[in-house]
């Protein structure tokens, strides 16, 4: 976990680009294929998904079979966090983060101490059931990911405090709830909304701070990896599938 983990950051820390898709669905086979892919990471969706612990702690072990990087968007800023971790997650994608309080609180429940205070448990599978030293665990386990979505005008109206903040990797942009937030929900290509993104874009490039966002398209995702955006997610399992197989039948019926 925590290798996968450090793999990613690397990129991420060199400026690179990496792309991966959300996962709706409970089957690991769709995680693994995405890892064959060469996808860098995929986001296990518990916001929108069907998902508990138990349910992602074998989508995870075929994250690490396929060597791409788990991180686990949660549904709110609450023990969830370290649930997730507990059951070997890489890193933790928070939603609905919209000022400096939450985003600390939501770090300090993905690490340990001295940089956070989660839940203190070695008898889990990110800690190989105890097996792994104690110490070491600790210590390594806050190499974990931390994502912060931002997602509405309260975020950008407080989007300095929140980039203050010490502990997190990403920054991430969450188009769609922006866009209801701007009145114009769903068009994610607005101007309204593109604008919107550009700013915060701006302001993390200012910092230092990597970036990320969602893409329906892959020519919108490239439009955002030129603008300097480095964690793209693109899609969603289901979509993909749902493309593909629409794309399929149009060859054989239609073509």
């Amino acid at each position: 976990m925590i290798e996968l983990a450090r793999k990613f950051r690397e990129k991420i820390s060199a400026g690179k680009p990496v792309a991966g898709p959300f996962a709706k669905t409970c089957d690991p086979a769709f995680v693994e294929v995405a890892g064959h892919a060469g996808f860098d990471f995929i986001i296990l969706d518990a916001e929108h998904g069907p998902h508990n612990p138990y349910t992602m702690q074998n989508l995870i072990r075929a994250a690490e079979v396929s060597g791409i990087t788990p991180i686990v968007r949660v549904d709110k800023i609450d023990e969830t966090i370290s649930r997730m971790l507990d059951v070997g997650a890489a890193g933790i994608e928070v939603p609905q983060v919209t000022c400096k309080e939450e985003a600390e609180a939501a770090i300090a429940l993905a690490k340990f101490y001295p940089q956070g205070e989660r839940g203190v448990c070695r008898y889990v599978r990110a800690a190989n059931y105890s097996s792994m030293d104690k110490a070491d665990y600790f210590k390594e386990a806050n190499d974990i990911v931390v994502i912060l979505q931002l997602e509405g005008q309260k975020a950008i109206d407080n989007l300095d405090e929140i980039l203050s903040v010490k502990g997190y990797d990403i920054i991430f942009i969450g188009p769609y709830d922006l866009s209801q937030s701007l009145g114009v929900t769903g068009q994610v290509t607005h101007p309204k909304v593109e604008e919107k993104m550009r700013q915060i874009v701006a302001a993390c490039k200012e910092r230092g701070v990597a970036v990320g966002t969602f893409s329906d398209s892959t020519e919108n995702a490239r439009k955002w990896r030129d603008a300097g955006v480095q964690y793209l997610s693109y899609s969603v399992d289901v979509g993909i599938f749902y493309e593909a197989c629409l794309q399929k039948r149009k060859e054989i019926l239609e073509g």
